[in-house]
């Protein structure tokens, strides 16, 4: 028998105190490691035995631990407790799941709910089954509580009576494991004496029958009591009649369950660092010639947007399902996964492109499928949501092409999940709100608007917190609407719009050439206050730039607060808060900030969120997108996103703009480039979307290549100001031929690229950029020395010459003079801070679309300044490129000039000052011939 009572009690009391101490110890050492951590464990109990509670929450405050329990009533079905097991798997604040029920409950269907990496007590069939093949798993602690008491059993023979189910299994497995000879009986069993006179050790799983006399155990055999899972205070060991005992032996599971719970946190915070994806990559077969993208992609099958958000690690409750392939991920992952290390960020850009472009978003999407689907690395791809007007113009969409893109390219490029549609109605709501705003104002004294600003409702009248934080900013420090004076009250309502200001248009996201300019007003019952105003296409709204540069739902709702919608009639700024819409435009924004999940040919993840043009946005995907990809493949995983236009342009912003904003430093740049861009600016003829290329572009012409790598040299070096690592990416087309193809790779490395890779990607898939895979994954290894280049605290101006002469190489700049009044304002005003987003022509690296090549010596042009005070940037117009560019929509040509308008001659450019608000330069329509479009 176990020893006596006393000795008993103290053996069992050193038992469990050695235990929860290292527990304790280890769970030390992991929140030193990762200081936010929060372990919690939940109980699902099915009874109405509080002494169950009380113990585990001891044991696990003393180790550190938190416990919640579920207390299901009595007699709760199966199906009740796998919906309560069911919804707890999902909960990524619970790291431990442990059962106590009644016997009768413990079946397999309810045991193997529990999701096996969060089993503490080990009997799920999976746990079972790597115990039972003696691989890595946690042993289930009532087994380790009976091998802890009985401790060295090799060649000793051991009685299971009455011990069922999954326990007895892992028992005898563990036990057989220690090399002992194990036997099973049923306590009704004729056989049941011998076996008892012939055992070593005696396990019953249950207190010892009343009809089996203590005669019948072997003289100094070893006996353990307990129920079926040992965690009971009414189980028992030793004899029956001894309460210390009894509850001792309880205690001591309960001690060895916490020990489990440690342990299954060190695995959970090791799978989060170096977890594999369990990928299932989509077989490609490519065809030859390569057929038509929307051939491409309907041909392929698409995986179950559900399966591949789990194989990437995502949980249930994390996504929320758009049809069959595209899904919206919660922002609740970040916090989820915040103690994970970030993998590698890579920026796809490009050199000056031809009309054409050179295939930046197939380079982006053609480098993940190699990553991920070829080499086995985890890895993402974050891409701009296009907008309507391209998808239904020139350009066309923006999925990738070929066997490098996005699928469904139709769900891809029309609608998805609705974000561009919320940008709209947020960004109308205000323009709305603007225009009514006046209205009333015009048209109600100081005490009529301010009864319809604060009501009496139900006989009380109160401020909002937003009209409370407007007062505040007047400086009217009261909280009782009754106390203002009238001048106060005059302050408070009246925002005295200056309506020839207003910069706040209205959006549509179609090519609706009709709407360019419009009169708004009209109407009779608008007592006849029209004005002139315009609609832009909708990813032109400074919402769209909001929701590409935000972190977080707050910090979105306050951004949309600081837009700046027009200046009142003293000159200081009206904002979004100004107007109280704040509230309003975040709540038709809160599904929008989600990023979208959908897959590649190859089946490989992307996030598709935002598009902020690329001209007078940052021409990046959204922050939140890249943060919570970065999250997800680990801390040597990879995740790709792309900058529009050229470097000058896109990868510039990228860094100066949105890496301010998400605080993320990349890792490496990968710069595309084709031969037939290289020839136009080695001085091939023009080339001309829709137009056959010329045969200076189809044939091998080694001169022109070499003469046009000055601008792939030019753009390494724009790269390298930041300190960023350099991968060239040729894209590779059938025209090339192999010394085109070398020349390329031999000067860019010659001109400090790390490495120049050929790809063929759009052809072969994800194996044709295998090289640029392993290029990429060699470059992040370099010394990498971002650094910005500006400082923030410097003059507007002063930002404005050192992106035009150490990028773009221009001599100097000259600001128009409407342009250095808005500077000063904007100074004058607190904005002198922002970043700089420039928007310039992408077709040359300076603001001359036909002038090719690495141009220098030219005065930059800037025509106007402009600010997205939300968004978080100024945004000067060089020469005579327009916001929004060029759409049959979102040109803003609303400033025609003619000789009644007045010309003023400064130098070299001729400025129109046909507007008091925002003059632009002569002839836009000049700009569409020189071709000009956005991304």
């Amino acid at each position: 028998m176990l020893g006596g009572f006393p000795f008993l009690k103290i053996c069992l009391s050193l038992f469990c105190s050695r235990v929860t101490e290292n527990a304790k110890n280890s769970l030390a050492s992991l929140k030193r490691e990762n200081p936010r951590l929060e372990p919690t464990l939940a109980i699902i109990q099915a009874h109405n035995d509080q002494s169950i509670q009380e113990t585990n929450k001891n044991f696990a405050k003393e180790v550190g631990l938190r416990v919640i329990h579920i207390c299901l009533p009595e007699g709760s079905t199966k199906n009740e407790i796998v919906g309560e097991i069911l919804r707890l798997n999902e909960d990524p604040n619970v790291q431990g799941l442990a059962l106590d029920l009644p016997e009768s409950l413990y079946s397999s269907k309810i045991l193997n709910a529990v999701k096996p990496e969060k089993d503490v007590d080990g009997l799920s069939s999976v746990n079972l089954g790597r115990l039972v093949h003696g691989d890595d798993c946690l042993v289930p602690p009532t087994v380790c509580a009976v091998m802890e008491l009985l401790g060295d059993i090799g060649g000793k023979k051991v009685l299971l009576v009455g011990v069922r189910g999954a326990e007895a299994a892992a028992l005898q497995s563990v036990l057989q494991r220690q090399g002992a000879t194990v036997l099973s009986c049923h306590c009704k069993a004729p056989q049941l004496q011998s076996e008892l006179g012939d055992a070593d050790t005696v396990v019953f799983g249950s207190a010892k029958p009343s009809d089996v006399p203590a005669s019948w155990i072997k003289p100094g055999a070893t006996v353990i009591y307990g129920a079926h899972d040992l965690l009971s205070e009414k189980h028992s060991c030793g004899q029956q009649n001894d309460p210390a005992a009894e509850k001792t032996v309880g205690s001591l599971a309960v001690a060895m369950r916490m020990q489990n719970m440690v342990k299954n946190l060190e695995r959970w915070i090791w799978s989060q660092k170096h977890r594999k994806w369990d990928f299932h990559r989509l077989k490609l077969q490519p065809l030859s010639p390569v057929p038509s993208d929307i051939e491409i992609s309907r041909a392929q099958s698409p995986k179950a947007v559900d399966v591949l958000a789990k194989e990437i690690g995502l949980l249930t409750d994390e996504i929320e399902i758009y049809g069959q392939t595209k899904a919206k991920v919660r922002l609740s992952l970040l916090e989820r996964l915040k103690d994970q290390p970030d993998g590698k960020y890579v920026l796809v850009a490009g050199i000056t492109p031809t009309p054409l472009g050179e295939g930046k978003s197939t380079v982006t999407v053609g480098l993940v499928q190699a990553l991920t689907a070829h080499l086995n690395i985890n890895s993402f791809a974050c891409l701009r949501q296009p907008s309507q007007g391209p998808t239904f113009g020139v350009k066309g969409g923006a999925a990738g092409g070929g066997y490098a893109q996005v699928i469904p390219m139709e769900e891809f490029n029309l609608h998805l999940t609705g974000d561009i549609h919320a940008i709209t109605a947020a960004n109308n709501l205000l323009a709305a709100a603007i225009d009514a705003r006046i209205l009333h104002e015009n048209s109600q004294s100081d005490k009529s608007l301010y009864n319809r600003l604060v009501p009496v409702v139900n006989g009380v009248r109160g401020f909002s917190p937003i009209q409370l934080a407007r007062l505040r900013r007047l400086g009217i420090n009261k909280t009782d609407p009754g106390t203002l004076t009238e001048e106060e009250i005059s302050k408070f309502a009246r925002l005295d719009i200056d309506p020839s200001t207003i910069t706040w248009q209205r959006v549509v996201d179609t090519n609706d050439r009709f709407l360019r300019k419009i009169t708004v007003g009209q109407g009779n019952t608008e007592k006849g206050f029209a004005r002139q105003a315009q609609f832009d296409i909708a990813v032109a709204s400074e919402i769209m730039a909001i929701l590409a540069l935000t972190t977080s739902l707050q910090d979105m709702k306050e951004r949309l607060g600081r837009v700046v919608v027009a200046n009142d009639k003293k000159g200081q700024p009206v904002t979004a808060e100004d107007l109280g819409v704040t509230g309003a435009l975040a709540v038709l924004m809160k599904d929008a900030i989600k990023p979208t999940l959908m897959q590649t040919l190859e089946g490989t993840p992307v996030f598709v969120h935002a598009g902020p043009f690329a001209n007078i946005a940052h021409g990046s995907s959204s922050v939140l997108a890249d943060k919570i990809a970065l999250k997800l493949v680990g801390e040597k995983g990879f995740v790709v996103t792309e900058a529009g236009f050229g470097a000058d342009i896109g990868m510039e912003k990228f860094f100066n703009i949105k890496c301010r904003a998400s605080g993320l430093v990349p890792s490496v740049v990968v710069l595309v480039a084709t031969v037939r861009a290289l020839k136009m600016h080695g001085g091939g003829p023009n080339v001309t979307a829709g137009a056959p290329l010329k045969k200076e572009y189809t044939e091998e012409n080694l001169q022109l290549v070499a003469d046009g790598c000055c601008n792939l040299q030019k753009q390494i070096q724009i790269a390298q100001l930041f300190g960023v690592p350099v991968v060239v990416a040729l894209n590779v087309f059938k025209t090339d031929s192999p010394a085109e193809i070398d020349l390329v790779c031999k000067i860019a490395k010659e001109s400090g690229a790390f490495d120049a890779v050929p790809c063929n990607h759009w052809s072969a898939g994800g194996k044709g950029a295998l090289k640029l895979a392993q290029a990429v994954e060699k470059a992040v290894n370099q010394k990498n020395s971002f650094k910005y280049l500006y400082n923030l605290e410097l003059p507007i101006a002063e930002k404005i010459r050192i992106i035009a002469q150490k990028v773009y190489g221009a001599q100097d700049i000259e600001l128009s003079p409407v342009a250095q009044s808005q500077v000063d304002r904007y100074t004058q005003q607190g904005f002198g801070n922002l970043p700089i987003c420039m928007a310039k022509t992408h077709l040359s690296l300076s603001h001359q679309p036909e002038r090719k090549g690495v141009p220098t010596g030219f005065i930059l042009p800037i025509s106007d300044v402009r600010a997205s005070i939300g968004a978080g940037f100024i945004y000067p117009l060089v020469g005579t490129l327009w916001p929004g560019t060029c759409s049959a929509l979102s040109c803003r040509a609303r400033h025609s000039c003619s000789k009644a308008a007045g010309k003023q001659r400064r130098g070299n450019m001729q400025w129109c000052t046909g507007s008091r608000v925002n003059p632009f330069l002569c002839a836009p329509e000049k700009h569409h011939a020189a071709g000009t479009a956005y991304v």
